[in-house]
């Protein structure tokens, strides 16, 4: 149906599902088991995050042009203005030596509408944590998937948020979480539907305007990294 399409069965997809879950609670780090399961999960948030996607003017241009994120786009913002979205992001991935070209290419979603669905939500992961001010460690992604989950319900990101917190291996670690926690609920209910966001056409935007609009509010403390 599109690029690296692979056909499954029902059964092979309930297979992959299990086996992903297994895999990815043992080593959350395993993207590209967490990958999989996203795919073969997460049907029916896809299409709820489609529709949402389709009932608002900034979704609808996203579905209709089909950007893509990748090393090339994050090349070109290098040198944006200080306090854009754009310049933001540039420094965010480059902190965190994270490239957007690391991805995994969506292969198990049978329907092409749904499986860019899941490609944009994947390629705009990175900066939903930039737009929260929330590092890539284990207690900055477990509220991130906290937020993601509300927002979007892929089963994956509840999986993510429940059990992540299982991973931390010290109080302060504990501690921050809990401290966090409300903040990234009162987001991932009262934020603005984050896949509605053509960030390509959004670089040169102050990113604290854009918090403003999206109704992010500023962590209540700092955990960067």
């Amino acid at each position: 149906m599109y690029n690296d399409h692979i056909v499954t069965t029902d059964i092979q997809k309930l297979i992959l599902g299990a086996g992903s879950a297994l895999t990815a609670l043992a080593d959350p780090w395993r993207a590209d088991m967490v990958a999989v399961n996203g795919e073969v999960t997460g049907l029916p948030a896809l299409k709820f995050m489609h529709k949402m996607m389709l009932d608002n003017t900034e979704g609808q241009r996203i579905l209709s042009d089909k950007p893509r994120i990748s090393g090339t786009t994050l090349a070109s913002l290098a040198m944006m203005p200080s306090g854009t979205i754009g310049h933001s992001y540039y420094q965010f991935m480059d902190k965190y030596k994270i490239s957007p070209d690391s991805r995994s290419e969506v292969r198990f979603v049978d329907d092409p509408a749904l499986a860019y669905v899941m490609t944009r939500y994947r390629e705009t992961h990175d900066l939903t944590h930039c737009v929260l001010d929330m590092p890539t460690n284990m207690v900055g992604e477990v509220l991130v998937k906290w937020v993601e989950a509300l927002q979007f319900g892929l089963p994956m990101c509840t999986g993510g948020a429940i059990f992540g917190p299982l991973r931390f291996k010290t109080n302060r670690q504990r501690d921050k979480y809990k401290t966090l926690l409300p903040w990234a609920i009162d987001t991932g209910r009262n934020a603005h539907f984050l896949l509605n966001v053509f960030y390509e056409q959004r670089w040169e935007q102050n990113i604290e305007e854009f918090r403003k609009e999206f109704n992010i509010k500023p962590p209540p403390i700092s955990i960067s990294s």
